[in-house]
């Protein structure tokens, strides 16, 4: 047990009591109030620390649990969604996933990277984009008007020195001049350093603005669950795209493919399957991504591909490789293991230069798909330039 230290035991007796008592009344505890016995510190401590420890243990046992029920993958997305609802961090999604257990049943992993997408929609608005863009203005005024006031005062700083180093030439008081050249010093050094920490604070906020806007980029420009550029971002591919074709002379062809009976596929197999179809086709189609070939999700069950360099034909004939490599393929649907309907998707192809703009040859494209919906699905159509 710790006791007084009696006022024989050190010279320093007062202020170590004043110490002491200070140090109480930070922690809360009142002047009076007897200190505790070290070993029954002790104990609380470890009594407060074990009821932690089985609290975490006990919450990364709930969150197993939940996504075990739920059949979820273990992703951090869905690990920080199932951490909000089960602890109530988060009202929006503790509602959202009440709303869908009453209406499914059950949640799927494309369900929660859609709530997830959501959230990140809602942080990036255009009103928190212009916030960033003015702090980025902000800060590179700042920056400016740092570098002048460190020019001028290096300006001055100099100026001084002339004059200092002129008086001690004219035989002035050399231990006076001295004394305001090391002043003169002293202060240059801590305006300097000054200087030195405001430009590195400036650097780490511009960094963390550029990584947000960086990633609001990123997510208004791609598909959550499909990882694939969405449909924003191609049509701004679609006009690049386009310029560069026109310029060089060279060939330019876009295809619709649409997921054959890709509701049947939702309904039979339930939602998470439908997401893990959305995924598979993607990456078939992506395959074909390079600098001259572009692949997005549209939409839905809709992807769009772009292939410059090469003709509607040529590009019918390479879509409809990707078709047939998933028509013969036999998926299996991971939840019970059993083998699923032949998956496929039927395509429209169109010459993009064949049409006025961009936007009709879109329509034409899409029109051909429609037809190769209603002649029987699993098959590319190519439309008519004369659309």
């Amino acid at each position: 047990m710790t006791g007084a230290i009696s006022s024989s035991a050190s010279p320093q007796h007062g202020l170590t009591d004043r110490l002491a008592r200070w140090a109480r009344g930070l922690s809360g505890k009142a002047e009076t109030e007897e200190e505790e016995p070290e070993t029954e510190q002790r104990v609380r401590a470890g009594g407060a620390s074990n009821r932690e420890i089985n609290r975490r243990r006990q919450l990364y046992a709930d969150i197993g649990d939940f996504l075990f029920a739920h059949d979820l993958d273990l992703t951090p997305i869905n690990f920080s969604v199932a951490l909000d609802y089960l602890t109530g961090a988060n009202i929006g999604v503790e509602k959202a996933i009440r709303a869908v257990m009453m209406e499914r049943g059950t949640i799927t992993n494309g369900w929660i990277e859609s709530i997830a997408a959501e959230q990140r929609a809602d942080e990036i608005t255009p009103e928190s984009l212009s916030s960033m863009l003015d702090k980025v203005e902000e800060n590179l005024d700042q920056f400016t008007g740092l570098m002048h006031e460190s020019r001028n005062s290096a300006k001055d700083y100099g100026a001084a020195l002339q004059e200092q180093a002129k008086d001690l030439a004219a035989g002035g008081d050399s231990e006076s001049i001295l004394s305001r050249l090391v002043g003169l010093t002293r202060s240059m050094v801590e305006k300097t350093r000054q200087v030195e920490s405001q430009l590195r604070d400036n650097q780490k906020q511009t960094q963390a603005l550029k990584s947000s806007l960086e990633s609001a980029r990123r997510a208004a420009e791609h598909d959550h669950l499909t990882g694939l550029p969405n449909r924003r971002a191609f049509e701004a591919v679609l006009r690049d795209e386009l310029a560069l074709a026109q310029e060089q002379q060279e060939a330019l062809s876009v295809a619709f493919c649409d997921i054959d009976h890709f509701k049947i596929i939702n309904d039979t197999h339930g939602h998470d399957t439908g997401d893990r179809v959305l995924k598979f086709v993607a990456g078939l189609l992506a395959k074909a991504s390079d600098d001259r070939c572009h692949v997005a999700r549209h939409g839905g069950e809709e992807f769009v591909m772009l292939f410059r360099g090469k003709t509607a034909a040529e590009t019918c004939e390479a879509v409809d490789g990707v078709r047939e490599d998933l028509a013969n393929r036999t998926l299996v649907n991971r939840t019970n293991g059993e083998r699923m309907e032949r998956v496929s998707f039927s395509a429209g192809v169109a010459n993009v230069l064949a049409y006025e703009d961009p936007r009709g040859a879109l329509k034409a494209a899409d029109r051909a798909l429609y037809l190769a919906k209603e002649h029987g699905r699993n098959r590319v159509y190519l439309a008519a330039e004369t659309d």
